[in-house]
């Protein structure tokens, strides 16, 4: 990849409504340029997307929890994904290696909340979890770039 496609990336991946123009005037690019170079990172698919950043405080959920998740039946590990995928609660969910088959994050309101969320997803995956609770972030979703 080459340094300005690598320079573009780290701008947006900085701020995704970043005008064709400032990307120009940051890359010593014209406006046109810009543009080309990013739908060209879009249609090579190393962008995929933008999207809005939400706060989930502002919508109440306080609690977030990482869930490692561990299927009792391995031949069960494929069908976990879209059964947790239908709990709104679950924000993510990565299949890992190690003791736990998958973990997912869950953002909830209350502990009480959590419960019912820990319930559903040792009933819909006949696993068990083990459950740990964000107090703080210092940083998350850091630009590869």
């Amino acid at each position: 990849m080459e340094d300005l496609d690598t320079q573009i990336l780290s701008l947006l991946a900085r701020d995704g409504r970043m005008s064709y123009t400032d990307i120009g005037k940051a890359t010593g690019l014209s406006t046109s340029a810009a543009q080309q170079r990013v739908r060209r990172l879009e249609q090579r698919g190393v962008i995929t997307g933008y999207r809005a950043i939400i706060d989930p405080a502002a919508l109440g959920k306080l609690l977030t929890a990482f869930i490692s998740v561990t299927t009792s039946d391995p031949l069960e590990d494929t069908d976990l994904p879209p059964r947790l995928a239908e709990l709104p609660e679950v924000t993510a969910c990565y299949s890992v290696a190690g003791r736990a088959s998958y973990v997912v994050i869950a953002q909830v309101e209350t502990p009480a909340d959590l419960e019912r969320v820990l319930t559903e997803i040792r009933v819909r995956g006949h696993a068990n979890t083990e459950t740990q609770l964000v107090l703080s972030v210092p940083f998350a979703d850091r630009p590869l770039v």
